[in-house]
């Protein structure tokens, strides 16, 4: 099996790197962006005219949520136009799309997770760039997984559990908003479950939805991180005042009940894939 990995320096993509190595069975080309502009359609015509892949797995991802509200133009480059330049490529080639999007598809005002066939309704330039590449997708490509994940973070990359750590460690004082909920997303859970995908080759293709098990506000998120680790003088505060210039949706909690039962796999809640993360990465440094 073969598989070309795109956005190989991002979070996802690393996660993948580190893997790899667990899976003999599969041949791995992974590019970043400066080895594969995915926005040009000719470097990617380039690639799969000169190698046989089994499966693509786009990582790449304009992911700056508050940049995208005024740099829309690149935020579609990126999510929109270079999904279709790849659907085309892969459809020629006989090749797997596997597609990573988002929870801002959705618009937040659900109580409840939200499942695969709830209205799309994004309400913010992000959200609406990853929604168009699925549409691309799902128009040109009939061979593809897209999965929709939430709040990602790992021990690689900048995120969220990095950026309160070195803040815990800095002694800040920390306000972090309760105004939002929904599912933190452990990167390597997610690199499994993709590799599990192809490693099943079930052809069930659709759109599928992936993230930790239990509910968190972002407060609730960077609280378990600081009890956690060992630094005692952290003041941290939840806040509802949040101003930002991308609007976030409210309830972004994803239903991840159909990747389970298609795939047959279990999800580590959010709370234990964090703690088994932060042991592994980061307890002796």
């Amino acid at each position: 099996m073969k598989i070309l990995v795109t956005g190989a320096s991002g979070q996802l993509g690393q996660c993948l790197q580190v893997m790899a190595k667990n899976y003999p069975q599969f041949t791995f080309t992974f590019k970043n962006s400066k080895e594969l502009n995915i926005a040009s359609a000719e470097a990617i015509e380039t690639i799969f005219s000169q190698n046989t892949f089994d499966y693509c797995i786009n990582a790449a991802a304009y992911t700056n949520v508050e940049q995208a509200e005024s740099d829309s133009e690149n935020a579609f480059l990126i999510n929109a136009e270079a999904v279709k330049y790849l659907a085309e490529a892969c459809k020629e080639y006989e090749t797997k799309l596997i597609h990573i999007s988002t929870d801002y598809v959705f618009d937040g005002e659900k109580e409840s997770p939200y499942t695969e066939e709830d209205q799309v309704n994004p309400i913010n330039v992000y959200g609406a760039s990853k929604l168009k590449g699925e549409q691309y997708l799902q128009q040109i490509l009939k061979e593809h997984y897209i999965l929709r994940t939430s709040w990602l973070y790992s021990s690689l990359g900048h995120n969220f559990l990095k950026t309160i750590l070195k803040k815990a460690a800095e002694g800040a004082s920390l306000q972090i908003t309760t105004q939002q909920q929904g599912n933190p997303t452990n990167a390597n859970d997610l690199a499994t479950a993709i590799l599990h995908i192809i490693n099943k080759d079930k052809d069930a293709y659709g759109v599928y939805h992936f993230s930790n098990q239990g509910k968190a506000t972002w407060y609730d998120f960077a609280k378990a991180i600081i009890d956690l680790q060992p630094y005692k003088e952290v003041s941290l505060t939840a806040s509802n005042a949040y101003k930002t210039k991308a609007k976030r949706p409210n309830n972004s909690c994803l239903n991840k009940e159909k990747i389970m039962s298609t795939f047959n796999f279990s999800i580590l809640d959010w709370e234990e894939s964090l703690g088994k993360l932060y042991q592994e990465n980061f307890l002796s440094k």
